[in-house]
């Protein structure tokens, strides 16, 4: 994989669940800033090296002077609750959505590569899988509405202005530094029943199935982008198998040596019944390889 180095960086959202660890990738040989307004995000996971502007990626005048004289922006802020942006569209809208053409049309004043955090969650319920980036979009939230509109502004700012981009669709992305929190995702809420044996809460029958990608192989997903050629597009980033809830269930409660029971509740309305990513243009184009096996995240996080 091709380094990234001496270059002036700047990750939205950098002291979040998947910022901070791209931050602690770059840190060590790049010039790195953070905006992050630390609703989600924690300062502390933040190196003191980092220059911080701290507020809201929507405050145009703070990107500006956080963008000034940059030549990359990881663009990973974002409301990331679909129950949230259920509630509230237009706030999703605007942090979703809006910031990021605010941040796409700096990046064209300033010539700087924008590497943009996207989601499966634009394809809605698929027809097949693996899930191809050809497929077709049927989002079934206001944030998957949301992270289409900016994964398609990502790339027709490529084709119609000549401003190097590429969208990275994250299928379930799970690891260190994960909220605990209503919202967030399936394995930190197993892990956290596991741990203190209790009961863990499958939605629906459990057969549903998803493609769990490590927060580390996502880091490597964004530094290749950084340096590819192969701008101007989109990329699935997980691993190419899945797992059902069920089954992740019982991993979880094996790898936790728990003796958690495992219960089933009401499934959540809408609920997506399969996923998984073809990686197939991601590996070809940008050489990713998916580095860490489920069993080996899970065992990880518990140590």
């Amino acid at each position: 994989m091709q380094q990234l180095s001496g270059t002036s960086v700047l990750v939205t959202g950098g002291a979040g669940f998947i910022g901070s660890h791209l931050v602690d990738a770059l840190v060590p040989e790049n010039d790195v800033r953070v905006l992050d307004d630390f609703s989600t995000g924690r300062r502390e996971r933040l190196p003191e090296d980092v220059t911080v502007y701290e507020g809201d990626v929507r405050d145009a005048g703070l990107v500006e002077r956080a963008m000034e004289g940059v030549d990359l922006v990881f663009h990973t802020a974002a409301l990331i609750s679909v129950p949230e942006s259920t509630k509230h569209p237009e706030r999703s809208h605007d942090i979703n959505a809006r910031a990021t053409l605010s941040i796409l049309e700096r990046a064209r004043r300033v010539d700087a590569r924008v590497v943009l955090s996207s989601s499966c969650a634009l394809y809605g319920p698929p027809e097949s899988t693996p899930i191809h980036e050809s497929d077709a979009k049927s989002p079934t939230s206001p944030y998957g509405v949301d992270k289409l509109t900016a994964d398609t502004y990502a790339r027709l700012y490529n084709d119609l202005y000549g401003l190097e981009t590429v969208a990275l669709r994250y299928f379930n992305v799970y690891g260190p530094r994960q909220a605990e929190n209503p919202y967030s995702g399936v394995v930190s809420t197993f892990l956290r029943q596991a741990r203190a044996d209790e009961p863990i809460t499958v939605e629906g029958d459990g057969a549903q199935t998803r493609d769990f990608v490590h927060v580390s192989d996502v880091v490597q997903a964004n530094l290749l982008a950084a340096t590819t050629d192969a701008v101007g597009d989109a990329y699935n980033v997980g691993t190419g198998s899945s797992v059902s809830i069920e089954e992740l269930a019982r991993l979880v409660r094996t790898t936790a040596d728990s003796g958690s029971e495992i219960v089933h509740v009401d499934a959540r309305p809408g609920d997506v019944d399969r996923s998984r990513a073809d990686i197939g243009r991601i590996r070809e184009r940008l050489g990713y390889e998916p580095r860490v096996s489920l069993s080996d995240g899970l065992a990880d996080l518990l140590r």
